[in-house]
This record gives structure tokens, sequence and C-alpha cells, in this order.
């Protein structure tokens, strides 16, 4: 051995030489933390399909719109009418429409619709101004019963419709058994006013 040389220990160059880096990968701590977050943001995307498909308060809101628009528009066309026989079919319209407006607070107050405080864009887009401008034309150019039997017809039509859509994709039974009931009572109605605008057409 030279004893110029100077002594360095056998595992110098182990010493000496770059650290591999921690061949361990993910501590358990971190793969628990990385699983737990998974399956928060699976449950909260599960969770939200469900209520937003099964319990989609918007068509009954729109349905609650339509429905006292409707009756503002039956009971202004009242004195308007000259047919007696349309003029009976109008006054139990608005009996039905009154009752109906009244009895669906109840079912929908337990979906979270207040129908005395609907939102102003959505009463306003379902206020029927399309139908009362139409009404006003009908008025000035003599033929108000025929148009109005007409565009009753259609506006109970799509109430029906709505009431159907409703009734098929909501899982409030009170909401169902009050939906049921309705519709079925209004299409006998919907369908006088269609058979007396096909017969006055």
């Amino acid at each position: 051995m030279n004893p110029n040389q100077p002594n360095y220990p056998i595992d110098y160059l182990n010493q000496i030489a770059p650290q591999a880096p921690n061949q361990r990968g993910l501590s358990r701590l971190h793969i628990i933390i990385i699983a737990a977050v998974g399956v928060v943001m699976l449950v909260t995307v599960i969770l939200s399909v469900v209520l937003t498909s099964g319990n989609n308060v918007e068509p009954a809101k729109q349905l609650a719109a339509r429905l006292q628009s409707t009756e503002t528009i039956v009971d202004n066309a009242q004195n308007k009418l000259k047919s007696t026989q349309l003029r009976t079919l109008n006054s139990n319209l608005k009996i039905y429409l009154t009752n109906t407006n009244r009895d669906i607070a109840a079912p929908l107050q337990k979906s979270g619709i207040n129908v005395a405080k609907l939102d102003k864009k959505l009463v306003a887009s379902e206020a029927g101004t399309n139908i009362t401008n139409k009404l006003e034309d009908a008025r000035l150019n003599a033929v108000y019963d025929r148009t109005y039997a007409r565009e009753i017809a259609y506006q109970l039509d799509t109430i029906v419709a709505l009431m159907r859509q409703i009734n098929d994709s909501t899982r409030s039974q009170s909401l169902k058994v009050f939906l049921d009931s309705a519709y079925t009572n209004l299409e006998p109605t919907q369908k006088q006013f269609a058979e007396f605008n096909a017969a006055n057409g």
C-alpha cells in the first residue's frame, strides 16, 4: 500500500455517487387519498344525474304559469263571445282553470315550487301575448268566436301534453295523482273546443 495515497473507505465511490430516486412510488397514504377523491367525485356525478333527471321542476313551473295565463285569457274572452254554446263551454273552462290553479299549489309546493312566486321571465314567456294579439285581430274582423275556439283548443292541447310529460317524469306521488285527474278532466273540454272550431271553420 502506498503511504502517499490517501486512505479512503471501501464504499467511498458509493458515497459520492448520485443517489438514485426513491423507487417505492406512491405511498399508501397517497393511494388512499386518491381513491377517496375518486369515490367522492363518482358519488357526486351519480347524485346530480339522479336528482336532475328525476326531479326536473322546470316543466312544472311552466305548467303553473301556462295555467294562470290561460285562466286570464279565458276570463277576458267571456263577454266577447257571441255563441251561447261557446259561452257555456268557456264558463265551464273558467271554473276548471280556477279550481286547477288553486289545487295545483299544494303538490307543487311539495316539489319546492311556489306558484305565487314564479320567475318573471317564465311568466312573461307564458303570458299568451301571441294568442291575445290574434284574438284582438279576430274581434276587429268579426271572427272572434271561431278564432277563440281554435286558439283555446290548441292551448288546452299543449297543457294536456305538458301535464302528461310531467306525470311521466315526476317522482312526486301527490303531483302524479293531481295531474292524472287534471288532464283526464281537461281532455273532453279541449275536444269540445276543437269540435266547435271544426263545425264553424
